[in-house]
């Protein structure tokens, strides 16, 4: 696959070049669009690192007229991505010292009882820190705790009686991490990437805060994991009623970290800080009744941005000293925490938001959105739950980031041409992105829990497409309830600053 795409995409590229012409009296439509083919492809094909199909619009928007190299840079480095860095550093504070640990193994105490309810106990633990941090490094650290857990099971009971809690844990552990994710802008790559292509496409629209994702995504994620849970527990992996379990294992983990350092308590405030500065920066708006904003008491509250509270708050992290014996650590994060920044998501994100630009001053977005209007009459809940369905089975073969990068200007494009605001299916495609559930290569989680070696293909993917079924309906439906109300979305309208500043506009 990898080396057909390497040869298709520049072939495809060549073709669009030579024999298309999308818009005679704009010939850089027709090369946006060649540019856009080849990142697909090698995007889709994984035909060289992602990252590395990112930098493309900075050596071919100047060779092709698009875009001057002063103008692409910047894009690179927008404030999306320094909220993406600040969160980052504050999710490594976090692993660097435990407090991951310490915090899913206390909810897992907490609510964990029976198989169901130790199911359900890794499932919110696991959730909770995706939203925060990476669901890879949840899903690297909850899935160990599990396997003690099955591990003891198998010991008092036979393999083929514990089968279907493990299966149901495994997956739930899986899957919570890709639900929890959706419910912050930190949470997942497609959340942040959907942050700055959405300002980049409408630059006059107000950007979308860290505080309205929040009260918009979480409802969303809490019915999600809930009707997840209940279909693993109650619906494909039923439990035989003696089964019985020991909770000793997660008491003695829990136990074995001790009590909480100082270190653990200063991440833990900064942690808990941020997550409330982030929430509050800006006016929320709950139906009839709106929280003002802590931003509003600043000098100058348009200058304040959630990327600016993350470096903040990650700054801290680098000023307070650490009381622990390690002399490479002298405070309680070192230059060992930039090192291990995931520098290739920055290089992928920064290239997707070169692709929206590039749709923008080019005019390939008025262009595809005016080759759908056809679908102008198509009702907006349908379309919802048509691009949610789309976006949701796409990304199990694809990098979601990179699928996402890919949608998202077209639907910005096309959601004006169908007179409805972009938010209506920018929103739901973004969530949906995090919804891959049948595939191990799906999701990296997935990935994960396939590799614990309990759990079949066949069997993941006989339960990931029920699961991918529900949640496009949960997302079109729940997104279709709330999204107006929290979002000031007029279903009967387009807004002026789509109509005024849209893609091409």
């Amino acid at each position: 696959m990898q080396k057909t795409g390497l040869i298709l995409g520049p072939f495809l590229f060549l073709i669009t070049i030579l024999f298309l012409d999308l818009a005679p009296d704009n010939p850089m439509t027709t090369r946006m669009a060649a540019v856009a083919v080849l990142m697909a492809v090698w995007w889709i094909t994984d035909a060289i690192p992602l990252y590395a199909t990112a930098l493309l619009p900075m050596v071919l928007y100047p060779l092709l007229g698009i875009l001057d190299g002063r103008s692409t840079a910047p894009i690179y480095a927008n404030s999306i991505i320094f909220l993406f860095l600040g969160g980052f550093l504050i999710a490594l504070a976090m692993e660097k010292w435990g407090l991951h640990k310490r915090i899913a193994l206390f909810i897992i105490r907490r609510v964990g009882g029976g198989p169901a309810r130790i199911i359900l106990g890794f499932m919110i633990a696991g959730a909770f820190l995706s939203m925060w941090i990476s669901n890879t490094a949840t899903a690297i650290m909850m899935v160990p705790i599990g396997m003690a857990i099955v591990l003891q099971m198998e010991s008092r009971f036979e393999r083929k009686e514990t089968h279907n809690f493990t299966l149901g844990l495994m997956l739930g552990i899986a899957y919570s991490c890709s639900i929890g994710g959706m419910a912050t802008l930190v949470g997942t790559p497609p959340n942040l990437a959907f942050a700055s292509i959405f300002e980049i496409s409408f630059p006059q629209a107000e950007p979308i805060a860290f505080g309205s994702w929040f009260v918009m995504a979480l409802p969303i994620s809490i019915v999600m994991l809930a009707v997840v849970w209940l279909m693993l527990t109650r619906v494909f992996f039923r439990m035989p009623g003696h089964l019985t379990l020991d909770r000793a294992i997660v008491d003695r983990e829990y136990e074995e970290l001790g009590p909480p350092s100082y270190e653990e308590r200063i991440v833990l405030a900064i942690f808990s800080l941020t997550a409330l500065l982030w929430v509050f920066r800006s006016p929320l708006h709950l139906g009839s009744v709106t929280i003002p904003g802590w931003s509003q008491l600043m000098p100058h509250p348009e200058m304040m941005d959630d990327g600016t509270v993350a470096l903040f708050m990650a700054l801290l992290l680098f000023l307070i000293p650490s009381r622990s014996d390690d002399a490479d650590s002298p405070a309680i994060m070192d230059a060992g925490g930039v090192m291990r920044l995931p520098w290739g998501i920055v290089l992928l994100f920064g290239g997707g938001f070169a692709l929206a630009k590039g749709f923008q001053v080019s005019g390939l977005s008025d262009q595809i959105g005016s080759s759908f209007g056809a679908l102008a009459d198509f009702h907006p809940l349908g379309m919802v739950g048509l691009v949610c369905m789309t976006l949701t089975f796409l990304t199990e073969v694809t990098s979601n980031t990179a699928t996402t990068q890919m949608i998202l200007p077209i639907l910005a494009s096309l959601s004006v041409d169908m007179q409805v605001n972009p938010l209506l299916l920018m929103i739901p495609a973004t969530l949906s992105a995090s919804c891959a559930f049948m595939m191990p290569v799906a999701t990296p989680p997935n990935a994960i829990v396939f590799g614990s070696g309990r759990i079949r293909i066949h069997e993941m993917a006989r339960v990931g497409i029920v699961i991918n079924l529900v949640g496009v309906v949960l997302i079109a439906t729940l997104f279709y309830i709330l999204g107006p109300a929290i979002l000031d979305i007029d279903l009967g309208s387009v807004p002026d600053w789509a109509v005024q500043a849209g893609p091409g506009g």
